[in-house]
């Protein structure tokens, strides 16, 4: 775990690339028409998973990264990313950040992953400064941080992580699931992006939930999944080595795919960030006939 948690640390530690491309046409903030300077460019490591293809969370984590490289007088207020194809675990991926709008409260950018000539996703980012005003909020209260004996580990969180019911089941439930998350000690400069990336991992387990006899770790077997958008929105500073509680439901799973939304929250009951997936679930034509949706579970 140790070692995952380093590399983690090591792939959001973006470096600055030589940019490309001829300059572009902007408008500022006056509204004339000035040439803008060519999109600034970053590379970061991938993370040496044993898996074929890049996890989303980390392009997610590095997108976040990027942008706040880019522009770092303001925090990221949302990311809006496409996953366009595959990204190779043997090729280091280069971010192209592109400015839309720089002013100055809010900023608007737009950032290509790239892997040699191809995208691998796309990113659009909105940033904002931080602002004093009146605050309210309507969630559902929050329950006290688990105890050590609900630990439960998740391969690809490097981190304390734990929940009261075991997402890997193959009983059908609700679509809906909560963990509780805390990394190692950390800056809180790092807490968008290591929560974009752990926000990633389970909201397709969570739509599987309804299906008697499937879980996800039936990915590649009975069923094929890839997260196609993903977006998150973040609403107060806040750190991830204190405790948060992820809570998610699926609303839906439909012809070949899912939606699935959650939100985040400390353990004070602070609503410090949400998000939204939807992913390509596509059950193998042996499995179909065999998985079996409870009558409880089609509400509607």
């Amino acid at each position: 775990m140790a070692d995952l948690w380093n590399n983690l640390l090591a792939s959001l530690d973006l470096r600055a690339s030589s940019p490309h491309g001829s300059l572009t046409e902007a408008e500022s903030d006056s509204g004339t028409t000035v040439p803008s300077s060519p999109p600034t460019a970053f590379e970061g490591p991938n993370l040496p998973l044993n898996y074929r293809r890049l996890f989303g969370g980390q392009i997610l984590g590095q997108f976040v990264r990027a942008a706040e490289l880019a522009c770092p007088d303001k925090r990221v207020k949302s990311i809006h990313t496409l996953f366009a194809r595959e990204g190779s675990v043997e090729e280091p991926v280069r971010y192209e950040v592109s400015c839309q709008h720089q002013g100055r409260s809010f900023a608007t950018l737009s950032i290509l992953a790239r892997q040699a000539a191809r995208v691998v996703a796309s990113a659009a980012v909105s940033m904002h400064v931080d602002e004093d005003g009146p605050q309210a909020q309507h969630v559902e209260a929050v329950a006290a941080p688990l105890t050590p004996e609900y630990q439960v580990p998740f391969d690809l969180l490097p981190w304390e992580t734990r929940a009261v019911e075991d997402l890997n089941s193959t009983a059908a439930a609700s679509p809906e699931y909560e963990f509780w998350m805390r990394t190692p000690p950390v800056g809180p400069e790092l807490a968008a992006a290591l929560t974009a990336y752990a926000t990633d991992l389970n909201l397709i387990g969570t739509a599987l939930r309804p299906f008697d006899g499937v879980s996800q770790r039936g990915n590649g077997t009975a069923f094929t999944s890839a997260v196609t958008a993903h977006t998150v929105w973040f609403h107060r500073p806040f750190r991830t080595d204190d405790w948060l509680l992820l809570r998610q439901h699926s609303p839906l799973l439909a012809h070949g795919r899912c939606f699935g939304r959650g939100d985040v929250l400390t353990a004070a009951g602070e609503l410090v960030a949400s998000f939204a997936q939807e992913a390509l679930v596509r059950f193998d034509s042996a499995a179909a006939p065999t998985v079996s949706t409870p009558r409880a579970a089609q509400r509607g």
